[in-house]
This record gives C-alpha cells, sequence and structure tokens, in this order.
C-alpha cells in the first residue's frame, strides 16, 4: 500500500536521527542528568534536532511535542510526538536496546509511528490501515487467546511491584507458558510480530509508545493502559496483547479484588 506524505516523512526523520546516533556511538557521548535525575546526552539533543528539522520544513503548522524541547505549537490539528533517544541508559552503556520514536498525532487520534533500533537492526512502522512493518516485511500479532500458552514480556513494573499489584502481576506471571524481560522498544517489537503475547509496564510516558500503539495495533493486537484505558497524552502503564481474548485475560486479573 502506498505511504501517506506523513508515513513518508517520518521515516525520513527516523534515518536522520539514525546518522546522528551512529556517530555519537562511535565517537561517544558526555552524560547530563536532567532535572528529573535521568540521563540525557549530546545524542539526544542532535538526534532530536535533526527529527525536528525534517517534520518542521515539510509541515511547519504541526505542532511538536520532543522529549528535549517539550511542546510547541499546542492546539494544532496535528502535533508528532518524538522521542530521539528511548532508551538513552542503554545508549550509555552501550547496549543495542534503544530507538528513536516518531509518531503523528491528529487531535486524540493517533494515525502513525514509527520506530527505529539501528543498532538493533530493526526499523518498525506502521500508518492507520495500512497494516505493521519491521524492516519492510508485513506483521501480524500472534493468535494466543489462553494465559497457559502465552509468552509474556514485563518492562518497567516498579510502581506496579507495590502493593496489590505485585500479587495480581504474580497471579498472571504465574499463569502464563513463558515470562521474558526484552524492555523498551524490544518487546513490542516481537508483539507486533508474533513472537511474544503479552507485555505489562507500569511507569512510562506517550512518548515511549505512541508509535509503538500504532504498530502494535495495526499488526491485529490490542494496546491499552493497564486499566484498560485508550493510549493519550498522558498515558503512564501498558497492556498490550496479540488478540483480545488474551487482553481481557490479563486485565479482569489486574482489576481483581
Amino acid at each position: 500500500m502506498q505511504q501517506s506524505v506523513y508515513l513518508q516523512t517520518a521515516l525520513a526523520a527516523a534515518r536522520a536521527a539514525e546518522d546522528v546516533i551512529r556517530r555519537y556511538w562511535a565517537e561517544g557521548v558526555e552524560v547530563r542528568l536532567k532535572a528529573d535525575q535521568s540521563p540525557v546526552t549530546e545524542a539526544d539533543v542532535a538526534a532530536e534536532q535533526a527529527i525536528r528539522q525534517v517534520i518542521l520544513e515539510a509541515f511547519p503548522t504541526h505542532g511538536f511535542y520532543g522529549e528535549e524541547t517539550g511542546r510547541t505549537r499546542e492546539g494544532a490539528e496535528y502535533t508528532w510526538l518524538i522521542d530521539p533517544i528511548d532508551g538513552t541508559k542503554s545508549f550509555i552503556r552501550r547496549t543495542p536496546f534503544f530507538s528513536t520514536q516518531i509518531a503523528l498525532m491528529q487531535g486524540e487520534r493517533l494515525l502513525l509511528g514509527v520506530s527505529n533500533a539501528p543498532l538493533y537492526g530493526e526499523m518498525a512502522w506502521a500508518e492507520r490501515g495500512a497494516g505493521a512493518f519491521v524492516n519492510g516485511l508485513a506483521v501480524r500479532t500472534g493468535e494466543v487467546t489462553a494465559l497457559a500458552d502465552a509468552a509474556i514480556s514485563l518492562g518497567n513494573i516498579k510502581s506496579l511491584a507495590q502493593g496489590e499489584g505485585w500479587a495480581r502481576l504474580g497471579d498472571i506471571v504465574a499463569g502464563v507458558n513463558r515470562t521474558r524481560g526484552y524492555g523498551d522498544f524490544c518487546h513490542y517489537h516481537m508483539l507486533a510480530a508474533g513472537q511474544l503475547d503479552l507485555v505489562i509496564e507500569s511507569d512510562l510516558n506517550i512518548l515511549d509508545v505512541a508509535a509503538l500503539s500504532v504498530i502494535v495495533e495495526e499488526a491485529g493486537g490490542v494496546f491499552t493502559t493497564l486499566d484498560g484505558g485508550a493510549i493519550g497524552l498522558e498515558t503512564g502503564s501498558v497492556l498490550a496483547a496479540g488478540t483480545r481474548a488474551l487482553h481481557t485475560l490479563a486485565l479482569d486479573r489486574l482489576r481483581a479484588d
């Protein structure tokens, strides 16, 4: 299916960021801490600037919400959601589990997503109504509907691991076939490709998963917050599954009294 000009621009922006990231990966970077004590590097800032240049040259009236530069043109019909290096800690520690996340939102509806993990060797993308792709090949989620047959991956679960949430998560983990912790972009790419069946995370933000939510949904999966809510700008958690039936089972256990 033909790609829209929006998706073409997002892919071009991801490739521009990849050029920057690969250069800094080879040369090394200095690390500083932001106000929230999370790390940021020159590579994060430069990659976001590269993305910003490509997107706003193409669509100067669109809003832009970047991890490093914040929001501009609030109230615009279209807003781009950008995390130039999602997984900065992995980048700093020289592991390939980091990615560039680019999504486009019209109003409150996410239209497309690009997730590029250059050192891991995967670029995934999706556009509403056009399917999901990894490295140019169409992907589909798996068909598992029972927890006993499911492979689950856990990401950031610090807040879920407190109070009753820990017992509810434990009930799910005890009931599945296999448990892993791939994290970041990786387990969402795997979910979209049918290599995993369920992903749970309790501590993230919309810039981490906006693009990935479109990719998983266009691959046939279900992508919500841990309480079953829709993905939006205030999203802080994820329950994603390859099938509606599996998502319902996991959601019921997370909501159990």
